[in-house]
């Protein structure tokens, strides 16, 4: 099963819990074993794994990310947007988790983050389920 769903982003750098519309993806797939693939489909958002229950985390990864890549550092990319690039490629553009009993294996405190990096936007990730 292979489900597209598009998101909207309300800032220039973001992290969204997507937890939640992954794992209604699953349940609709009736597949009780087996691995869940998300896919982020753009050169300058992302999506990683980590903490979804203190927004604090989410708030310091982007500084820190902010801190180490700058906006405006004297890039060479004529767009405005390398920073965006360079953070997307760091964090990723998928993740894999294992699928039982028709739930993400999921630590207890670990969610699914959309990383925007050059927003606000309409973006798209891919959630298959195999």
């Amino acid at each position: 099963m292979l489900r597209e769903i598009t998101i909207k982003t309300n800032n220039s750098t973001q992290i969204l819990d997507i937890t939640a519309q992954v794992q209604k993806v699953v349940k609709e797939s009736e597949i009780t074993e087996g691995l869940c693939c998300v896919f982020v489909p753009h050169t300058t958002a992302g999506v990683t794994i980590n903490e979804n229950a203190d927004p604090s985390v989410k708030e310091d990864i982007l500084k820190e990310l902010n801190k180490v890549i700058p906006f405006n550092d004297h890039y060479s990319h004529l767009e405005g947007n390398a920073a965006a690039h360079i953070k997307a490629s760091i964090i990723g553009s998928s993740v894999n988790i294992p699928v039982s009993n028709s739930n993400l294996l999921l630590g207890t405190w670990q969610g699914i983050c959309f990383c925007e990096f050059d927003g606000p936007r309409t973006r798209k990730f891919y959630v298959k389920v195999i």
